[in-house]
């Protein structure tokens, strides 16, 4: 589970929450009274990173305090984007409102929609040309799916990693091994997602375990 690439600069590719289903209307609902509701409602918003851990619980959750962890970079620059259903890839740092994520809603996440496809193929292509040639660039989602895999390969190539961990787990497995990974700051091993097997033998279940409030997984 331990590696750590000698590298100068890493970035996080995130998988997308899904913006369509029950935890989505709960927020979207127009007697929402908890607090990210409320906050989504205001000028300032809320950040992707946070609605999304909402729309998606265990498995991003892991995600963004395994990326916030372990990503590398210069100058303050953004290390950490998330695949979105109509703006490609974002910050995820970035403000979203309510009326951002009704948009994110209506567009289901299919390659075969211009409204996903485009924005993700222009955005990619983007920061394809802009990240060092040194640069790791790590997927933290399914290698399984042509949602995003096949433009990502395009134009990352050989570069573009995945955590070797991921195989043979499912999601809520993946988010526990993730949050476990960051607040013991225990780097996972990545392998190259061209060419890479699939699937494999599922392994072992996670012991469970409880995170104290204020450490990077919280």
């Amino acid at each position: 589970m331990a590696g750590k690439p000698d590298i100068g600069h890493r970035v996080f590719l995130l998988s997308p929450a899904y913006a369509g289903g029950r935890r989505a209307q709960m927020i979207l609902s127009d007697g929402a009274q908890f607090d990210l509701a409320k906050r989504l409602r205001t000028k300032q918003g809320a950040s992707i990173a946070e609605v999304f851990t909402f729309l998606s619980g265990l498995y991003f959750r892991g995600k963004i305090a395994y990326a916030n962890a372990f990503t590398r970079s210069d100058k303050g620059e953004c290390s950490v984007f998330v695949i979105t259903p109509t703006r490609g890839l974002v910050d995820a740092r970035s403000m979203i409102s309510l009326s951002d994520l009704r948009e994110f809603a209506a567009v289901d996440i299919d390659k075969d929609d211009p409204r996903y496809r485009q924005p993700l193929e222009k955005s990619v292509r983007a920061l394809a040309k802009d990240l060092p040639v040194d640069c790791d660039i790590v997927l933290l989602g399914s290698i399984a799916t042509g949602k995003y895999i096949d433009i990502f390969l395009r134009h990352f190539g050989e570069r573009l990693r995945f955590p070797a961990d991921f195989v043979g787990r499912g999601d809520m497995s993946r988010g526990g091994l993730m949050l476990r990974c960051a607040a013991d700051r225990s780097e996972l091993r990545y392998i190259s997602v061209a060419g890479a097997v699939l699937s494999g033998k599922r392994p072992p279940k996670l012991v469970p375990r409880r995170y104290p409030k204020g450490c990077p997984s919280s």
